[in-house]
């Protein structure tokens, strides 16, 4: 049987999601408690996506196949008893087995945290990007406008991205605003690597009037790494939520 989950996790002390060797994972970690609950044997979980090293997921979506009979609600209880504390599951069903968390996803949801305390909050330094300074945000929103769409995103991607096709369609871009924090809010149809901490650092830059927001439309036509803001840190970014069809 092919079980769906959702899973959340502080990435903290993560050397991002996915499995590699002496590092600890999220993983690493899911499919080492899912060997203990199968008495030894090996369990593969396919993600909706990676995270890199610091990055956080509240709504990351996972798959994985069992010959367990356990019921749909007490998936959580038995798994997060194996589980660190830093990884949960938070619900898990059944579904029909050619499901599959990355290619049935047909949106992403990323959100990035800025603190914009005078003074760095110590608490909150693993969770959000201190970022103190003055900012624009009627020009930030002006520039998210031009982001919006079906574009070529070569210049905000790490330009050692494999990917050929760098072509996505980002569906909104919100700015909340709640206490000192200023949050990103992206959706869209999926992303490369690295894009949404660019694109992050690249509206920071617009907020200081160091780029103006009628210069998007020319960074994105330039398809040059380049052209673009700097990559901002991961540990303000989160994984929010994977969209489907159902």
């Amino acid at each position: 049987m092919r079980v769906k989950c959702i899973v959340s996790y502080d990435g903290s002390q993560f050397s991002g999601y996915q499995v590699q060797p002496n590092k600890r994972t999220v993983q690493g970690e899911i499919e080492a408690a899912l060997k203990k609950l199968h008495k030894g044997q090996a369990i593969k979980v396919h993600a909706s996506g990676r995270t890199d090293a610091g990055v956080h997921a509240v709504g990351q979506v996972l798959h994985f196949d069992t010959h367990l009979t356990i019921p749909e609600e007490k998936w959580p209880y038995a798994l997060n008893s194996l589980l660190p504390d830093d990884v949960v599951l938070l619900e898990a069903s059944y579904v029909l087995a050619d499901f599959h968390a990355r290619f049935h996803a047909i949106a992403k949801e990323y959100r990035y945290r800025i603190s914009r305390q005078k003074i760095v909050d110590v608490f909150k330094r693993n969770y959000s990007y201190h970022y103190p300074y003055k900012l624009d945000l009627s020009a930030i929103r002006e520039a998210c406008k031009h982001l919006c769409g079906t574009h070529d995103f070569t210049s905000f991607c790490v330009a050692k991205t494999e990917v050929e096709d760098k072509v996505r369609t980002i569906y909104s871009i919100e700015l909340l605003e709640e206490d000192s924090e200023l949050i990103f809010c992206f959706k869209g149809s999926g992303f490369l690597y690295n894009m949404v901490r660019i694109l992050v650092g690249t509206l920071l830059d617009v907020g200081q009037g160091e780029i103006s927001p009628d210069q998007i439309p020319a960074i994105l036509e330039g398809k040059n790494r380049n052209l673009s803001g700097k990559t901002v840190p991961g540990h303000g970014l989160y994984l929010w939520k994977v969209y489907y069809d159902n």
